[in-house]
């Protein structure tokens, strides 16, 4: 009787192994319901309220005021995470089966889209004359030969090195010296090239020390100036917001020595302590381009390395044509290494 009993109540629905199955239908038969009544528009008005505030934020965050702890310059450097929200907003919108926060929530998508879009696919070529590197190798790293030669395995012919520690340098030009014959150390920055260097001299950054150089790197394809700058870290501290005004200054600097430069080929490469939707950077981002938009690999988060979130590590160029440009492994250093090929094709070459 009893197994008749059990075999009857299965049969009903009761509670035999069909009946998570068939309370799943029903709630998504609710769910599918609620999209037909009048309540769809009515429902989800906060979420689609807090969509369209997003849009603004994205389209119009060069207008956040930097009065303000520097409040604009902190949003746009992790400016593309706020595409985390979108399919936040999608979801709650879903749940909530409001018409209303669904088309809503185009607004910012699409704007994510333009700003961000691009970076989505690997545009990556395999044309160009010249490879360049950077990699600001942290001045506590624990291992500085093996971060050298694992960046010197890249094949760049040109690397750009940041934050050297004056007692780490030789332990750099002795693992470097196999692969780039011509090299300088300027203060807490060196460049090391496969091809000749010229004009090797300290570019003032109005910092009271040096952390930024320039040479003339005599390519197989022509002259190019190659600039190296380690700008001043930012902080963000809760009773000053985000405090970047030395990094500030130094862009300014950085802007005009480049400004000023004559040769047509420049190339610019650092770490830069900010994105190139800062608009603090703009005395040097308004002169330079990154091949990361145009032809990169994704995001190239650069820092930390162990989870990247922003690219703060740059490559910027004028007078030459970027190629390809992507982030390389993970050193001893809290930064990940980044690269670019380019093309360069000056005048006379």
């Amino acid at each position: 009787m009893a197994q008749q009993a059990y075999a009857t109540e299965t049969d009903n629905g009761g509670s035999g192994p069909e009946r998570p199955g068939a309370r799943l239908r029903s709630l998504l038969k609710r769910w599918a319901a609620g999209w037909r009544d009048r309540r769809i528009w009515r429902r989800g008005l906060i979420t689609a309220a807090v969509a369209l505030v997003l849009a603004v934020v994205l389209a119009g965050h060069a207008r956040i005021p930097n009065r303000i702890g520097n409040l604009g310059s902190l949003t746009e450097t992790f400016l593309p995470w706020f595409g985390l929200l979108l399919p936040v907003l999608l979801v709650i919108a879903l749940v909530r089966r409001s018409a209303t926060a669904l088309i809503a929530l185009v607004v910012p998508v699409c704007v994510w889209l333009n700003l961000f879009g691009g970076l989505l696919f690997d545009k990556n070529g395999t044309a160009g004359d010249l490879m360049v590197a950077t990699h600001n190798v942290n001045a506590e790293n624990a291992d500085p030969a093996g971060t050298a030669r694992a960046v010197a395995a890249s094949g760049a012919d040109v690397l750009a090195l940041e934050e050297l520690k004056a007692s780490a340098v030789p332990t750099y030009e002795k693992a470097l010296s196999s692969t780039y014959g011509h090299h300088a150390v300027v203060g807490t920055v060196g460049l090391w090239s496969k091809y000749p260097m010229s004009d090797v001299r300290a570019v003032d950054i109005r910092l009271g020390w040096q952390r930024a150089m320039r040479a003339t790197v005599a390519t197989p394809s022509g002259p190019v100036a190659v600039y190296v700058a380690h700008l001043p870290s930012v902080r963000v501290k809760l009773e000053a917001g985000f405090t970047a005004r030395q990094r500030d200054t130094s862009a300014d600097a950085l802007g005009e020595a480049i400004a000023d430069e004559k040769l047509p080929a420049k190339i610019l490469l650092g770490d830069l302590n900010g994105t190139m939707n800062d608009r603090a950077l703009r005395a040097v981002t308004s002169q330079l381009r990154s091949p990361q938009g145009a032809v990169g690999d994704g995001f190239g988060f650069s820092w930390p390395a162990s989870f990247p979130m922003a690219r703060i590590d740059q490559i910027l160029v004028t007078g030459v044509e970027p190629q390809s440009s992507w982030t390389l492994p993970e050193t001893g250093s809290d930064h990940l290494p980044i690269a670019a090929r380019v093309k360069v094709d000056t005048p006379g070459s």
